[in-house]
C-alpha cells in the first residue's frame, strides 16, 4: 500500500465533512497533531443544519446504517458511540407507497419482513426475499474486506480469491437482472432495486455488486440518531476537540502551498499560512483539484457524475399516521423515468420520492404540534440537464410541484398547512462546492469503482491526501466515514 513519504506529525484536515472528521479521530487516535478548518460556522459539510423558526433539517443524508463504522470511529480515540449519539433503530425502516395504494414496510428482522412480504405480495415472493437476504449478505461479506474496507493502488489489488467468488455470485451482472430472479412482484422488485440511484446509476445500469446498498438499508438496519444525521457530525467534531483536534470554523482555505513535489502548508481566506507535514483534503475531489491544488498537479481525469437531487425542506402543521419515518413513493413509470433523469436531462415526468419525517421519531426538532418533511426528488446533474434554468423560476414551479404531487399520493392539506420552506436545487449544490451540481459525486459505474475510481493520494504531491465521497470506496454514509479511516491509513501506513 502506498503511503504518505517522509514526516507526518502534522496534519492539515481541510473540510469537517464526515469523511475529514472520522479521518481526524483516526489520525488522532494515533498521536498525530491534527488541524481541521472548515469554512463554515458548524461542522458537518454536507451532513449540515438548516434552522427556519424553530424547525430544524438535515441539509444532507437522512438515513444512517452501519453504526458500528461510527463506533470505529471514536473508538480510535478511545470513545464509546454510546456516550455521545443517541440512536433510534427505525422500524420499519422504510414504508414502500405504491401506485395502486398498497404499502409495504421494510422491516430489517427478515422473519417478519417474509410475514410482511407474503401478506403484500404473496408466500412465493416471501420465498425469494429469504433467498435474497442470503446471497445480499455473502455479497457484503465478500466485498467488505478485500474490495470496500481497504486501500486500493492498482487493479491487481482486486485479485484474490474473493474475487472469484463474486464472480460465480453473478455480482458483476445487471442489478436489475440479478433482483428479478429473486422477485417477481414490480413492488418488491423495485424496493429492492432503487438504491442503484445512490451510486448514480439505473437498476438496469448498475452492477450486482450494489446489491450490498440494498443489503445495508433493508437488512442490517437504518438508525436515526436523535437530533438529526447532523448529530453525528457534532459528536464527531466534539470527540475530536476532546482528544486535541484544533477545529477551526468560519476558515476557508484557498490555497495548498506546494514544493518540491509535496504539499508544505495551506493558505487561508485572511491570508494566513498554516503549515503542515501531511495535508487531507475533504472538499469534492474534482473541485479540490480545480480551486485549492496547483494547476500542475497532476491531470484530471474526466468523470461522468451521478444524477443530482432537488431536496425541498417543509415545516407545516399537518401530520400524517399512514406514513412512516422514512417513506418511498413510487410512480407509475420506472425504466424510463431513469431514462429522463440520467440519459435525457429531463426531470421526472411521474416522480418517485423519498418522503422522511423525522419530527416523527424526534418531535425536537419541530416546534410544538408540528412535523417537519425532508423531501428528495432525483433530478439530472448539471452536465447532463443544461436546459433545466436552477437559477430562474423553476425553483418555485418545481416545489410547487412536488407539493402538488404529494398532495396527489395522499398528503392532503399538506400545501395550505405549510410555515416553513426551503428548496436545494443543482445550482445550490454546485455553488456549496460540488462538481456537475450534484451531492452524490461521481457515478459508480465499473470504470470508477474500487482502483478504477479517483484515489485517496494524490499521484505526484506525495503527502497530498482525499477524504469523501468523490474518492475510494464511494458515496453514502458508510462509504465515507470508511473513507476516512483509509485517509488516516495512508498517513500512518496501517494496513487498511
Amino acid at each position: 500500500m502506498r503511503t504518505v513519504a517522509g514526516r507526518t506529525d502534522r496534519v492539515v484536515v481541510v473540510g469537517a465533512g464526515l469523511g475529514g472528521l472520522a479521518c481526524a479521530l483516526h489520525l488522532a487516535g494515533s498521536g498525530r497533531q491534527v488541524t481541521v478548518l472548515e469554512r463554515e460556522p458548524l461542522p458537518g459539510g454536507r451532513a449540515g443544519r438548516l434552522a427556519l423558526d424553530g424547525y430544524e433539517f438535515d441539509t444532507g443524508p437522512t438515513v444512517l446504517t452501519m453504526p458500528d463504522l461510527l463506533a470505529e470511529a471514536f473508538g480510535a480515540v478511545g470513545e464509546e458511540l454510546t456516550d455521545w449519539l443517541d440512536l433510534v433503530r427505525l422500524d420499519p425502516a422504510y414504508r414502500a407507497h405504491y401506485p395502486d395504494g398498497s404499502t409495504l414496510d421494510v422491516i430489517t428482522d427478515t422473519s417478519r419482513m417474509a410475514a410482511e412480504i407474503s401478506r403484500v405480495c404473496g408466500p412465493r415472493e416471501a420465498d425469494g426475499y429469504l433467498r435474497f437476504v442470503d446471497y445480499a449478505r455473502r455479497l457484503w461479506q465478500l466485498e467488505r474486506t478485500d474490495f470496500i474496507d481497504r486501500n486500493l493502488d492498482s487493479p491487481t489489488d482486486l485479485l484474490t480469491a474473493n474475487l472469484l467468488r463474486l464472480l460465480g455470485a453473478g455480482a458483476f451482472r445487471r442489478l436489475q437482472t440479478k433482483i428479478d430472479q429473486f422477485f417477481a412482484d414490480p413492488r418488491t422488485r423495485r424496493i429492492f432495486s432503487f438504491q442503484a440511484m445512490y451510486a448514480g446509476l439505473a437498476p438496469h445500469d448498475a452492477l450486482a455488486i450494489y446489491t450490498v446498498i440494498a443489503y445495508l438499508d433493508s437488512v442490517a438496519g437504518v438508525w436515526f440518531p436523535r437530533g438529526g444525521i447532523h448529530a453525528v457530525s457534532r459528536a464527531l467534531a466534539d470527540a475530536a476537540e476532546k482528544h486535541g483536534v484544533r477545529v477551526r470554523y468560519d476558515t476557508t482555505v484557498t490555497r495548498v502551498e506546494t514544493s518540491a513535489g509535496r504539499a508544505t502548508g495551506v493558505v487561508t481566506a485572511d491570508g494566513e499560512r498554516i503549515p503542515a507535514d501531511v495535508v487531507v483534503l475533504n472538499p469534492d475531489l474534482p473541485v479540490a483539484y480545480r480551486d485549492l491544488l496547483p494547476p500542475s498537479s497532476g491531470a484530471r481525469r474526466r468523470l461522468r457524475y451521478s444524477p443530482s437531487c432537488v431536496v425541498l425542506h417543509v415545516g407545516a402543521r399537518q401530520g400524517y399516521r399512514r406514513i412512516a419515518h422514512h417513506n418511498i413513493h413510487f410512480g407509475r413509470a420506472w425504466r424510463g423515468t431513469f431514462d429522463q433523469v440520467i440519459r435525457r436531462g429531463e426531470l421526472m415526468s411521474d416522480p418517485s420520492l423519498l418522503v422522511t419525517n423525522p419530527s416523527r421519531t424526534d418531535p425536537s426538532v419541530a416546534p410544538p404540534d408540528r412535523h417537519s418533511y425532508y423531501v428528495l426528488a432525483p433530478v439530472p446533474n448539471l452536465e447532463v440537464g443544461t436546459g433545466l434554468d436552477w437559477r430562474g423560476d423553476l425553483p418555485r414551479r418545481y416545489a410547487d410541484e412536488l407539493l402538488a404531487t404529494l398532495e396527489r399520493r395522499g398528503y392532503l392539506g399538506l400545501a395550505d398547512s405549510v410555515e416553513v420552506s426551503r428548496i436545494v436545487t443543482p445550482a445550490d449544490w454546485a455553488a456549496a462546492g460540488m462538481a456537475a451540481g450534484t451531492p452524490f459525486a461521481a457515478a459508480h459505474s465499473l470504470w470508477q469503482t474500487g482502483p478504477f475510481r479517483p484515489g485517496n493520494l494524490h499521484r505526484t504531491l506525495s503527502n497530498v491526501v482525499f477524504v469523501g465521497s468523490g474518492t475510494q470506496p464511494g458515496v453514502g454514509v458508510p462509504m465515507v466515514l470508511i473513507s476516512g479511516k483509509l485517509a488516516a491509513a495512508r498517513v500512518t501506513g496501517g494496513n487498511r
